[in-house]
């Protein structure tokens, strides 16, 4: 939803002389079939290139995210139609109008710059003019309140379901990823060869059996691994299918633990440096409701099947960027306090730009459908909760002042109230410098210090 700020009274809103709909008159149906052509010609050609320089995976991710800008903005409008709101524009992207085409009384249409979308409902707040008088009861601020709160988390709801879509397919298509037995990675340790590496393992062996003992599980190997540093170790492995022995000492790599003011304790902790293949394993229609726990997160979502952040989670970690420790760890990343390039472990002080989100879209396509997954659950999620902070020009600012209103307008006795949003006009652009700042300085980052996932 967007807003158009201008002073008057407040819940009274003064109608304003007839213009033009915002962006320029609809184009003529000649037009209009033109700019169509040509967008679709442009759409092609650009996929094309993005085939031809082996980009195209990472295109359709970003295009899976427009894909989710527009359901965004879907939400608003189905839910304004609902409440019997006058929609007159609905938008994918912003600037210079690419297509537009009239239907009824909304146009819709495409920009040239593909960072978000937009749906112009008349009469947001008591700043909003209004063209014609007679469409003051079809604006959003003398719509009941539950109609105004539907229309306000309508965006953000409509992220949440997207991710709870996600979920289901992961565990119903895509499977969830458990260790195979197959080995995919072979650690190096800094300044000298891996235990791995002097007993002989290679990449694709599969591990039969270890001391004598078949192994069906590998999730069975590291603890036995860690609980034996410094001791022989006979593994034997299908290699090709020959079974060749192989003997690897784990190296003693302590870890230190202590709790609660008592003696820290060195444990002993073997490690040899092998990793597994991942094998991915559907769980069928019967993993619905896992989905759902996986959706929440938190201890709703404590289990190995969780395969990636949920709602609860993303919550926490909103908080924390925006927690004392996570703005000082945000402007260590931006002055250049902390050294080496960001991994995963600064995603919760970080933001994507456009550009940020290129590269790890590129990332998670090269890896695979499962990564592509799991980042367009984490960008859904954080995206659905950042927009319900409330505080205008964001969605969670209308929700509270439809809240603050119902609030004011049942003290007085059932007489409604209009907040002055000419009151909240400070706020806001403290706000709107806060996400220009958010956006450059992620934007900056983002060139000089990319995200990388390890």
């Amino acid at each position: 939803m967007t807003d158009t700020l201008r002073p008057t009274e407040p819940g009274q809103p003064e109608p304003a002389p007839a213009t033009a709909p915002r962006g320029g008159p609809p184009m003529a149906s000649e037009e209009q079939r033109g700019a169509f052509v040509r967008l679709v010609i442009a759409i092609a050609l650009g996929l094309a290139l993005a085939a031809r320089y082996g980009a195209l995976k990472t295109v359709l991710v970003v295009m899976a995210l427009l894909v989710m800008i527009m359901l965004h903005e879907l939400g608003h409008f189905l839910t304004a139609k609902w409440g019997g709101m006058k929609v007159t524009e609905f938008f994918v992207g912003f600037g210079p109008r690419l297509w537009s085409v009239r239907k009824g009384e909304t146009e819709y249409g495409v920009k040239a710059l593909p960072v978000g979308g937009y749906v112009k409902i008349i009469g947001m707040h008591n700043l909003d003019r209004i063209e014609d008088p007679a469409d003051e009861p079809r604006t959003y601020r003398q719509k009941p309140f539950p109609q105004r709160f539907a229309v306000a988390v309508a965006g953000s709801t409509m992220h949440f379901l997207i991710a709870l879509v996600l979920f289901v397919a992961i565990n119903v298509f895509v499977g969830i990823p458990g260790p195979s037995l197959e080995i995919a990675d072979i650690s190096k340790v800094e300044g000298e060869r891996s235990p791995a590496e002097e007993a002989g393992f290679e990449v694709g062996d599969r591990i039969v059996s270890v001391d004598g003992r078949r192994v069906t599980d590998w999730d069975d190997i590291p603890p036995y691994i860690r609980a034996r540093p410094e001791t022989d170790i006979t593994f034997v492995v299908d290699r090709d299918g020959a079974e060749v022995a192989l003997v690897a000492r784990p190296l003693d790599l302590r870890t230190v633990e202590g709790e609660d003011g008592k003696p820290v304790v060195a444990k002993p902790r073997g490690f040899i440096g092998i990793g597994p293949l991942a094998r991915f394993e559907t769980q069928g229609a019967g993993s619905v409701p896992m989905a759902f726990g996986q959706f929440l997160g938190g201890d709703f979502g404590d289990d190995p099947n969780q395969v990636a952040p949920g709602l609860l989670d993303n919550a926490k970690a909103l908080g924390s960027v925006f927690s004392p420790s996570g703005l000082a760890s945000y402007w260590d990343n931006l002055t250049g306090s902390t050294d080496g390039t960001a991994s995963a472990d600064d995603e919760s002080t970080r933001f994507l730009s456009p550009v940020g989100f290129v590269g790890v879209a590129k990332q998670a396509a090269d890896t695979g459908i499962f990564e592509v997954l799991v980042l367009l659950i984490a960008i859904n999620l954080f995206v659905g909760l950042f927009n319900l902070l409330p505080f205008l020009p964001l969605d969670g600012g209308h929700v509270a002042v439809a809240v603050y209103e119902l609030v004011r307008s049942t003290l007085r006795g059932g007489k409604r109230y209009f907040v002055d949003v000419a009151k909240l006009l400070p706020l806001t652009y403290v706000v709107v410098l806060l996400l220009v700042f958010l956006g450059l300085s992620s934007l900056y980052l983002d060139i000089t210090d990319p995200l990388k996932f390890e």
